[in-house]
């Protein structure tokens, strides 16, 4: 925070919101207001007055009073005023002093924040997955604004700025309003469970927006070059210096400030720093638990429908049955169907199912066997005499093949050698096998406080980390990969078998 005289000074341009006579203070300001949005800027105290009294509320409202509310909020700083000569027709009327007046910048902005406290509720804020999409296709712009004149430039930064702040904004106040002692409430009670589903859908839709742009958003961010990002921002820069301004100095320092402060909040909130969440990744998780919650509710609210369910008419249907029986007997086998067995008998097996499924029968699934054993301290099972068998043959066989196999491994990394060293961006591309061997080198070498280690073979190496801070792109067969710019250098020739 920096301390200033417009931090530190008095903001009486808000008193008319909570003073004395406030209903009739804020009655005349959204009176200029309304006509501020019209395009009429100045007004007369008639003109004031005859508003004013056109709502019954106001009908024993004076014009004494009128000027009075108007001197008032002038001295506030709320109105600006300017004498009129225009229609001045005698000394007298030159001594009384005719003003016109005019809302002040401050109080524009004030009346507007308060139009938006009032349909705060109405409004309401919601979790668009359009806008991750804006904010990604703009992102992917920034190679192309280098080349566009300041006036593209301009409107381009102004979109994502415009879509990035409502992202923030909204996303803050609809989970707020998730979270808040209301949503809590409601999620206990039966009404929830009306709509329990949609609201899961929605946000598992903004979740899947989420997956799908903010990784390219962060990718972008992360692999921009300096030099461009600087020239785009010039140009920012260069148009906001060109606007005229009226009675604001404006510094190149303020605006240069102001514009990296703006990319830096975008670049923290979708990219990851050392140690630290981006703001993305937070949403996430706070998404995923609100559905958890949620589900956890939902099933509370179905136990207890359950429990609380009304069961006279199963116990009424259930007593005409046992009416119905011919004898006693038949009753017993009624009430070992209803009921269950008295006293039933449970064999067990510990059987792997094919499948976990819930919704799967038992009767679908193949019978387990289940061997009974006499329970008697004597009994032992019958042992069958094995042979002992030579394996020599397949042993040797399998260290044929994975010496063949070491052979061809060394081989394929020895063509990606270059000058005794290994650049992981300039790989071609390779194979999964070959990127194991790598990082199991690289893992290695980690480990040691040198950056140092010793391959399969033999071969002694070190790591060359001072290009780790940069970020390269590994290309393999069965997709891609990002890791810091670390290159592998020998120190000796290949080993011998």
């Amino acid at each position: 925070m920096h301390v200033t005289e417009k931090l530190t000074r008095p903001l009486t341009e808000a008193k008319y919101l909570n003073a004395d006579n406030a209903d009739r203070y804020r009655s005349i300001m959204r009176i200029f207001y309304e006509n501020y949005e019209k395009l009429r800027y100045w007004m007369y105290q008639e003109e004031v007055y005859a508003q004013m009294t056109a709502d019954p509320y106001f009908a024993d409202y004076r014009m004494e009073q009128c000027q009075q509310d108007l001197a008032m909020l002038t001295e506030w700083k709320n109105l600006n005023t300017i004498q009129d000569t225009r229609r001045v027709s005698s000394i007298e009327e030159f001594k009384n002093k005719k003003f016109r007046y005019q809302m002040s910048e401050y109080s524009v902005e004030i009346e507007r924040l308060v139009i938006r406290l009032e349909n705060l509720f109405v409004e309401g804020a919601s979790l668009e997955p359009t806008l991750l999409e804006r904010i990604r296709l703009n992102v992917e712009r920034f190679p192309k604004m280098s080349g566009e004149d300041p006036n593209t430039v301009y409107a381009w930064w102004n979109d994502l700025n415009n879509d990035f702040i409502r992202l923030n904004q909204n996303y803050q106040d609809y989970i707020r309003d998730l979270n808040s002692v209301k949503a809590e409430e409601m999620m206990r009670t039966k009404e929830f469970l009306v709509f329990k589903d949609k609201l899961v859908e929605y946000l598992r839709n903004f979740i899947k927006g989420l997956q799908k742009n903010v990784g390219v958003i962060e990718e972008t961010l992360r692999l921009l070059e300096p030099e461009l990002l600087k020239h785009v921002l010039d140009k920012v820069n260069d148009y906001e210096m060109s606007i005229p301004r009226m009675d604001v100095e404006v510094s190149r320092e303020m605006i240069e400030e102001k514009t990296t402060g703006r990319f830096e909040s975008i670049r923290n909130w979708f990219v990851a720093g050392e140690g630290r969440e981006n703001e993305a990744g937070r949403l996430f998780d706070a998404t995923n638990e609100i559905i958890r919650r949620i589900t956890r509710y939902a099933a509370q609210l179905s136990e207890k429908n359950a429990l609380g369910a009304n069961r006279r008419e199963e116990y009424r249907k259930v007593a005409e049955i046992f009416l119905r029986c011919k004898d006693m007997d038949e009753a017993h086998r009624m009430s070992a169907m209803v009921f269950g067995l008295e006293r039933p008998f449970h064999l067990s097996a510990e059987a792997d199912r094919e499948t976990d499924s819930m919704n799967q029968s038992v009767y679908d699934e193949p019978a387990a066997e289940l061997t009974l054993r006499p329970r008697v301290r004597t009994y032992r099972e019958k042992t069958g005499r094995t042979s002992i068998r030579d394996t020599a043959q397949e042993k040797a066989q399998a260290r044929r093949q994975a010496v063949e196999q070491m052979k061809q491994d060394w081989k394929r990394i020895g063509e990606l050698e270059r000058g005794g060293r290994i650049d992981f961006s300039d790989l071609p591309v390779i194979e999964p096998r070959v990127r194991g061997i790598l990082l199991k080198w690289l893992s290695d070498a980690l480990e040691d406080g040198d950056y140092a280690a010793r391959t399969g073979d033999g071969r002694n190496f070190a790591l060359d980390m001072t290009q780790a801070d940069e970020r390269c792109v590994v290309r393999c067969e069965d997709g891609n990969f990002t890791m810091p710019k670390i290159s592998i250098v020998f120190q000796d020739r290949y080993g011998e078998l």
